[in-house]
């Protein structure tokens, strides 16, 4: 059956969404072929089956967003969003006119669960006190429960966040690394640092960080530690030991919550150590309260070769 979409553009310039000679433009006619897609002026028709008309309407609000929150839109940003629409998951509505995907919003930025694998995050993270959200590189999985802990100390269900990630060396020495223990540190802990400046303005999240209202540290540091009306992240969780993890869970007060997340194919452990992200899967699958959330390569967010080579390198393993 076909449909037909218009979209109004107006007050953005066309070039900015079309790209440079109308580049964008042609790579989504060529992405969905059996759609047509007439642009004139600020209007744009698309006309096809109700899915693919689905997609790429879902593309070009996706690129509306981008160009009004950043001023521009990079090439990789619209292969991103040319893979998500191409995903055999079930689609959404656009999230830029989906309130219910916004995770957290201030003034200059909003994240949004962009995924189903995100989406269940969100859902399952809002029903349980704790959370393991378990997949590949690039699936958003840090990006998300970070954003989830923010909004929850916005609505004030939690006093404080803290962040953790185990120190592991992945093929690396801390003793060839320059500086102090906690400049050798920094370096595993700046992903987590990365995620927040994107959802507090610097000087909030200096002032936050300097009152301990957030703290990011080295799993070793939450040992003896009882965190009440928290909420607790444990990320790269598949570095941590059976013994970190059942700390680290063990740490939970009143009122606090925690995500555990953590891909099971980067384990940098010595071998002779289980992943704690690996067995706990088995010990608490039974837990009420506990819920586990698997994303996989079709929640990949990032470059669209960061999917191709997830997916080559499975297929390497089967064989």
């Amino acid at each position: 059956m076909s449909i037909e979409k218009t979209i109004e553009i107006q007050g953005r310039e066309p070039v900015l969404l079309f790209g440079p000679y109308d580049s964008y433009l042609k790579k989504i006619r060529e992405a969905f072929p059996d759609v047509q897609i007439n642009a004139r002026g600020t209007t744009i028709n698309i006309k096809g089956g109700s899915n693919d008309v689905a997609g790429v309407e879902q593309i070009f609000n996706e690129l509306v967003f981008l160009a009004d929150r950043h001023g521009e839109i990079l090439p990789t940003d619209l292969s991103a969003l040319i893979s998500l629409a191409l995903s055999p998951a079930p689609r959404h509505k656009a999230s830029t006119v989906d309130d219910q995907d916004i995770i957290v919003a201030t003034a200059d930025y909003t994240v949004r669960a962009k995924t189903n694998g995100q989406r269940r995050m969100v859902a399952e993270a809002k029903t349980n006190d704790i959370l393991f959200a378990i997949g590949p590189a690039g699936t958003g999985k840090t990006y998300t429960a970070v954003a989830i802990a923010v909004a929850a100390w916005k609505a004030k269900s939690v006093k404080r966040i803290v962040l953790a990630r185990p120190a592991v060396e992945a093929g690396e020495s801390l003793g060839f690394l320059p500086g102090d223990l906690a400049q050798k540190i920094d370096p595993y802990l700046r992903p987590l640092y990365d995620a927040l400046q994107d959802m507090l303005t610097a000087e909030k999240l200096k002032s936050l960080t300097e009152k301990r209202i957030i703290e990011i540290v080295p799993l070793a540091y939450m040992r003896g530690r009882t965190l009440n009306n928290a909420f607790i992240i444990l990320d790269e969780a598949q570095n941590a030991s059976s013994k970190q993890m059942k700390m680290c869970l063990t740490r939970l007060g009143v009122n606090s919550k925690a995500i555990i997340t953590g891909d099971v194919t980067q384990i940098d452990l010595p071998s002779e150590l289980e992943s704690g992200l690996i067995n706990s899967q088995h010990i608490l699958k039974d837990i009420k309260g506990i819920s586990f959330v698997h994303l996989d390569k079709s929640d990949v967010v990032r470059h669209k070769l960061v999917r191709d080579i997830i997916n080559a390198y499975e297929i390497h393993e089967q064989k």
